[in-house]
């Protein structure tokens, strides 16, 4: 591959300005030969077939629609179910309530009757109590018996969500929960069993199921809530945020279930419930994106920095996609051809020339498509995905970065930029550390208002880069900490406040590993491009029905719900890690990177790439949904006979939500991860992530292909500058789409980050510098050094001790057993001495 920092043809010009898509040279005028015709041919096919997909009216959301969300709580397996709970309640129902429904009770008597169902939940036989929970679950459900559309159904789930919670519902199945998970006869009986199916795990699904659509019923807020609903939902918040009773976070209790599910202990866990709880109570104790832009703001309003100068949501929102072409021009194909004349290479330069006039219509990336010399590299590529996705064992190399095969391109011009540029104060250092040895011959260290000596171009140019200097939070965090280091006495102890982020940091510190490792080991089960194998842990316990199918139709059905149970797993891992990253980076900058490098040592990236190694516009149109079989349409309409037709009726829609939003959230992801991180920027280089990303941007996508361009954008000075004459349409819509970085020579490949050297310690100066900021904050021995020493016999006896509550209770038996009934023996203890 050719220096990065090298210069020649398309290296001194901008984006989408560069040399001629012929770039390499070659053989102009000669006959091409059959072989390499072929090659043309079957890209050009390629690309034609892919420019069929529209563009897809998506809006990114923190969660679908609240009917999509709560259906994809239920497999298809499980629909049996439905009726089994309705028969539970309405046989308990009839005999405490005579000649009247749920929905005619008052709601006084509707409390009366859910607290008589919750005394029985005490009982000690478990089929009682099983039944009882399926007449809960059945309250929850929306007493769809009772209905008459799937409207009603809905709003029946959420009303009866807010009464069940306020008599105490959560708290009681929460309990129920705990009993569960510490049954030790079902976790061995699903050992000693050859295959586990959708019965061993019925108890947990009920419990797991209602205290799903509690949380997600109250965690919506919608204008027509009542006040006491608005009461409830910041009383659910509080609670699931902050542990009662010195007892751990509810989310630890769900971490610590997939923990035990992934090391084998309880192979019977429904897995795909527990995610979408886990994800549900991390939204709703947490927030989402917009309340994590609110508070944004206002952790910048407390450090005293500006305010940002967009919305990041909104920007991205009102982003178009680039659109396919309304004609075709193969400049490969129309290269290898015999040209008989100057005049017809002169009209198709002028074609080309009159086709920039209408950029914002034509696709950038349409013939991109890799040459087979390129495919056969991401084949490659895959292989050495493969191998480095050994969670437990292997950690990340950085071999010799790769050599790309030039392709042609139509160079097409940017209009209009959508982000407002920054600039770091590291910029404005380099920039002027480069100038001062160029004009003065010596450098002022961080100095950056000292500007004699300069000449006058330099002082606007530094004038310009301080109004778009940019100081995020980050930064500020970063150097208070090393003020904490620094002065420890002199400071004194940090004040940390409280939050919920904070509190769910502290908890999941000490088995954070662990739970990050076990979050992608489900995800690489659960990934479309994973190949079976006998050691990888089985994730479809909870949709495998006792009797596999024996007919064809059967067996269709079956297909259908495994893809979408899986579809499902992806997309509440991949918003659970997103969240956690996101929330963490706000609080402090050093939970983040904590997190991130387990996330990194556990091969997350390589992992991503495997995701997208795949046909992903397949992926995100992929119709794995039998729409008459979802609920709640499932408990309103009779379900018609099973046929091909109806597995295929209804489903009209033109995407996937939950697959597209998946897509996005391990983009986003995957940015978190690399960014200004040039060693994991290599992991992207050598693991061949360009042809696996480029393939990507052909989802016509604005959000997708915008998180796609900036991880191709932190790699191009990695590439060689023929990869980036090659592939000038990708730059410009890099230019045109991701945000400047002024003084940032990502397209040239001059900056002096693009040299790889250091690569590891960077990565151990980061570790120092979190195991710092990890034992500084949360390790506090009592006998610390710094801690003062209280020599005084009377105010050490003096000093109030917080005794536990059942301790005056038992105070006299402690006497009783712990002092007068021990014989002491002065005489031992004054010679002991």
């Amino acid at each position: 591959m050719e220096d990065p920092n090298g210069v020649g043809p398309g290296a001194g010009s901008p984006p989408g300005n560069g040399s001629s898509p012929g770039g390499g040279g070659g053989s102009k005028g000669k006959q091409a030969s059959p072989k390499s015709r072929e090659m043309f041919k079957n890209q050009r096919r390629e690309s034609e077939g892919s420019v069929d997909c529209p563009n897809l009216e998506f809006e990114y959301g923190d969660a679908g629609e609240h009917g999509a969300e709560l259906s994809e709580l239920y497999s298809y397996t499980e629909n049996p179910e439905f009726t089994i709970n309705r028969h539970c309640f309405e046989e308990d129902f009839r005999t405490q309530v005579q000649g009247k429904g749920w929905l005619e009770l008052e709601e006084a008597s509707q409390k009366a009757y859910v607290m008589r169902l919750l005394d029985r939940l005490e009982v000690v036989n478990r089929e009682q109590r099983l039944k009882v929970s399926r007449a809960i679950l059945y309250l929850a459900q929306g007493t769809f018996g009772e209905c008459d559309t799937e409207a009603d159904v809905l709003h029946w789930s959420r009303y009866n969500s807010f009464l069940l919670y306020q008599m105490g519902t959560f708290t009681a199945f929460l309990e129920l929960l705990r009993m569960e998970t510490d049954n030790s006869q079902a976790c061995s009986s699903a050992l000693r069993k050859p295959a586990i199916s959708l019965a061993d795990s019925t108890e947990l699904r009920v419990l797991l199921s209602v205290m799903y659509l509690l949380v997600e019923n109250i965690r919506l807020e919608w204008e027509t809530d009542p006040s006491g609903w608005r009461a409830a939902r910041e009383t659910f918040r509080t609670e699931l945020s902050f542990p009662v009773h010195s007892e751990e976070p509810f989310v630890l209790l769900l971490f610590s279930m997939i923990t035990k599910f992934c090391s084998g202990l309880a192979p019977h866990f429904p897995m795909k419930k527990v995610l979408l709880l886990l994800w549900k109570v991390v939204l709703f104790t947490l927030g989402g994106f917009e309340i994590l832009q609110a508070l944004k703001i206002q952790k910048r309003a407390e450090f005293g920095l500006p305010p940002l100068a967009e919305d990041s949501i909104q920007v991205v929102r009102s982003m178009r996609a680039a659109s396919p072409p309304s004609y075709t021009l193969d400049l490969g194909e129309s290269q290898m051809a015999p040209q008989s004349s100057k005049q017809r290479g002169r009209r198709q330069l002028l074609t080309k020339q009159d086709s920039l006039d209408i950029y914002n219509e034509r696709d950038l990336f349409k013939n991109e498509d890799p040459p087979p010399e390129e495919e056969e590299e991401a084949g490659e590529g895959e292989n050495t995905l493969d191998g480095e996705l050994d969670l437990l064992e292997r950690g990340p190399l950085v071999p010799p970065r790769p050599s790309q095969t030039p392709t042609t391109e139509r160079v097409t011009f940017p209009k209009g930029l959508p982000w407002a540029p920054k600039v770091r104060q590291k910029d404005i250092e380099h920039f002027l550390e480069i100038s001062r040895n160029k004009f003065i011959g010596f450098t002022l260290g961080q100095d950056t208002d000292t500007l004699v000596g300069l000449p006058r171009p330099i002082h606007e140019s530094v004038k310009t880069l301080k109004q778009h200097k940019y100081i995020s939070i980050s930064d500020v965090q970063i150097k208070n900490e090393e003020e904490l280091e620094k002065c420890p006495m002199s400071l004194g102890e940090e004040e940390v406040q409280q939050t919920p982020c904070e509190i769910l940091y502290q908890a999941m510190l000490y088995n954070l590993p662990q739970y990050m490792i076990a979050l992608l080991k489900i995800l690489l089960a659960a990934a479309p491009t994973s190949k079976a194998k006998t050691d990888s842990i089985n994730i479809l316990a909870d949709v495998l029905p006792e009797e596999m199918p024996i007919t064809v139709l059967q067996s269709m059905k079956l297909g259908f719900d495994v893809n979408r149970h899986k579809e499902i797993i992806v997309k509440s891992i991949s918003a659970v890690l997103l969240l956690l990253l996101k929330h963490f980076k706000l609080n402090h900058i050093y939970q983040f990177e904590y997190v991130s490098q387990h996330l990194v040592f556990a091969n997350c990236i390589p992992l991503i790439l495997k995701f997208f190694n795949q046909n992903i516009l397949s992926y995100i149109t992929a119709k794995n949904s039998i729409s008459v079989l979802d609920y709640p349409s499932c408990t309103i309409h009779d379900l018609p006979d099973l046929t091909a037709e109806s597995l295929e009726a209804g489903d009209n829609n033109q995407f996937c939500w939950r697959n597209l939003f998946s897509c996005i959230n391990l983009l986003r992801l995957l940015n978190k991860l690399t960014k200004w991180k040039h060693s994991r920027t290599m992991m992207l280089v050598v693991f061949k992530s360009a042809p696996i990303l480029k393939r990507a941007l052909k989802v016509k996508q604005a959000m997708l292909q915008l998180y796609v361009l900036k991880l191709l954008k932190i790699q191009t000075k990695y590439l060689g500058r023929q990869w980036r004459k090659s592939n000038m349409k990708t730059m410009s819509a890099i230019y045109q789409k991701v945000r400047h970085r002024m003084n940032d020579d990502w397209a040239y490949g001059n900056d002096i980050d693009a040299r790889p050297w250091d690569f590891q310690a960077e990565e151990c100066t980061l570790r120092a510098n979190i195991e710092a900021f990890n034992s500084r904050r949360y390790d506090r021995p009592q006998d610390s050094e710094f801690a003062p020493v209280d020599n005084c016999l009377l105010s050490v006896l003096g000093q109030k001790l917080e005794l536990p509550e059942d301790f005056c209770y038992s105070y006299e038996l402690w006497l009783e057993r712990e002092v007068f009934s021990q014989p002491i023996c002065w005489e031992e203890l004054l010679q002991s001495h």
